[in-house]
C-alpha cells in the first residue's frame, strides 16, 4: 500500500526552501506517496528565523503531524523522513505512543553535536527500520563514526552514501567530473535506494 510520508525540515532551512521542495518531488515519486506532508516547526514558521531549541523539544509537535497524517490516511503505511536535525528528531518521534511507524529515512543525520562529542542515543534507542543516506564529505556525521553505532542498534538499517556529497548531498563538480557523474544522478540513485529499503518494510 502507498505510505504516506512525514518529511521534516533541518535546522536552518524552512519546508520551502529549494532543497526540500525538491527532495519532497523526488520521495513523493520514488516511493509513490499518498502524501509527502511537510511542515515548518514553530520556532521557524511564519517567516521567524529563531535559533532552533534542543531537539527534544520538538518532538511533541512533530508527533501530532504524524499522528493526523496517519488519522488522514488510515491504514496506509507511516515513513519519517528528515533532513538533518529533521532526522534527528523523526527518530525520536518514532519511539513514542501512538505513533505507529513503519519506517524512518534519516537524510544527513547529524550524528556529531555542536562540541564534537557522538549523539548516538536515541539511534540506540530505535525498534524501527532505520535507513541512512550521508555524504562521505558530511563533516556532521563522519562515516568512521557512524559504523559503529549502526553495528549496536538494535534494529535493521541500512546505509547509502553519496560519494563525495557534503552534508546537504552537494558533489563538487572537480568530484563529478573525475566521475564521469551528475549530482542528479546521484540523489536518483539515492532516492532509488530508498525505495528499494522503505518497500521492504510497507505493512503496519
Amino acid at each position: 500500500m502507498s505510505p504516506v510520508v512525514v518529511f521534516a525540515h533541518g535546522a536552518g532551512a524552512p519546508s520551502s526552501s529549494d532543497w526540500m521542495i525538491r527532495w519532497k518531488e523526488l520521495l513523493a515519486k520514488a516511493l509513490q506517496a499518498v502524501e509527502v506532508v511537510t511542515f515548518d516547526y514553530p520556532y521557524i514558521s511564519g517567516g521567524k528565523r529563531g535559533a532552533p531549541p534542543k531537539a527534544e523539544k520538538l518532538v511533541d509537535f512533530h508527533a501530532e503531524v504524524a499522528k493526523k497524517a496517519l488519522a488522514k490516511y488510515a491504514g496506509h503505511p507511516l515513513i519519517l523522513v528528515g533532513k538533518s536535525m529533521g532526522s534527528r528528531v523523526s527518530c525520536m518521534v518514532a519511539g513514542e505512543e501512538g505513533v505507529d511507524v513503519s519506517a524512518v529515512v534519516c537524510l544527513g543525520y547529524p550524528l556529531k553535536g555542536m562540541n564534537g562529542a557522538v549523539r548516538d542515543e536515541t539511534l540506540l534507542q530505535l525498534t524501527v527500520p532505520t535507513m541512512f543516506v550521508q555524504g562521505s564529505k558530511d563533516g556532521f556525521c563522519p562515516l568512521e563514526k557512524l559504523e559503529p553505532v549502526r553495528k549496536k542498534m538494535k534494529f535493521v538499517n541500512e546505509l547509502h552514501v553519496i560519494e563525495g556529497g557534503d552534508h546537504s548531498f552537494k558533489i563538487a563538480k572537480k568530484h563529478l567530473l573525475s566521475k564521469g557523474s551528475t549530482q542528479e544522478e546521484a540523489e536518483d540513485q539515492a532516492v532509488r535506494a530508498i525505495a528499494k529499503f522503505v518497500s521492504k518494510y510497507l505493512t503496519r
